[in-house]
């Protein structure tokens, strides 16, 4: 296919506002003719608007009752009308652009189909700010990932002698894809899953990571029992350190020793 003229850059600007950010992604901000922005507040929305004359917020595609899968629709061809008018393109996402995020995948993929050229640039995203926060090294027991709503609504493994980690745990449940928050009793039976495999009283914590560097990050520790009632948002992750220890797997252990005796 032949080149087209036109081209995107998904980039990502960190948690934290102005110290996560690559210099490389910084430079494709400051040198696009167009920069779209989904970010987590105002604050570091305006701060990306002093790198480029033409910086245009992605968050008016959403709105209360409608679907996010429709505003993320709109977001991709936003983002592709002006790639296909011949311009250089940046997207400009909050933490990592390629973690729990659609619209720069989608627009990518796109543009790469339609023969423009197209890349991410990567960036810290909370999964990193979690691991620094909660001194948690994912390779001491294992670390399990998943999104809180495709726990509860597929048939999905859980081990409990590793991390569990549970992002979007404010919208846990929600298959409308219309609600910004669902209520204690979806949390509710999210923890009916989790009991099957930890006990009532096990510690876990409620996770957020500063997104400007006045704020404070949230590290609250609860038992899992309270996870219904405690106060969650979009950004909230919950952590669940393993239960139970390493099970040795011994048949394997003596298959190991025959090949160096």
């Amino acid at each position: 296919m032949q080149q087209q003229s036109g081209s995107l850059v998904c980039v990502g600007t960190g948690m934290t506002l102005g110290s996560h950010i690559s210099p490389l992604s910084r430079s494709y901000i400051e040198q696009a003719d167009v920069v779209f922005v989904l970010v987590a507040d105002g604050i570091t929305e305006q701060w990306i608007e002093g790198m480029n004359a033409d910086v245009r917020s992605l968050q008016p595609f959403y709105k209360e009752g409608k679907s996010r899968l429709l505003s993320y629709q709109q977001m991709v061809a936003a983002i592709l009308t002006e790639v296909r008018a011949g311009k250089n393109v940046v997207g400009a996402f909050y933490g990592h652009p390629g973690v729990f995020a659609l619209v720069p995948h989608k627009a990518i993929s796109t543009a790469r189909e339609e023969g423009y050229q197209a890349h991410m640039e990567p960036g810290i995203s909370a999964e990193d700010c979690l691991y620094a926060d909660l001194a948690i090294d994912p390779g001491s027991k294992g670390c399990q990932h998943y999104e809180a709503s495709q726990l509860m609504f597929y048939h999905r493994v859980i081990d409990p002698s590793a991390y569990l980690i549970l992002w979007q745990l404010g919208v846990a449940g929600d298959k409308s894809l219309t609600k910004f928050a669902t209520e204690a009793a979806y949390r509710q039976l999210l923890v009916d899953i989790l009991l099957e495999q930890y006990p009532p009283e096990h510690k876990v914590y409620l996770y957020e990571a500063a997104c400007l560097s006045v704020q404070s990050k949230r590290v609250e520790c609860i038992v899992l029992q309270q996870l219904p009632e405690a106060e969650v948002s979009l950004k909230t992750t919950l952590v669940i350190p393993p239960c139970r220890p390493l099970q040795l797997n011994k048949e394997m252990e003596q298959r190991l020793k025959q090949l160096v005796s």
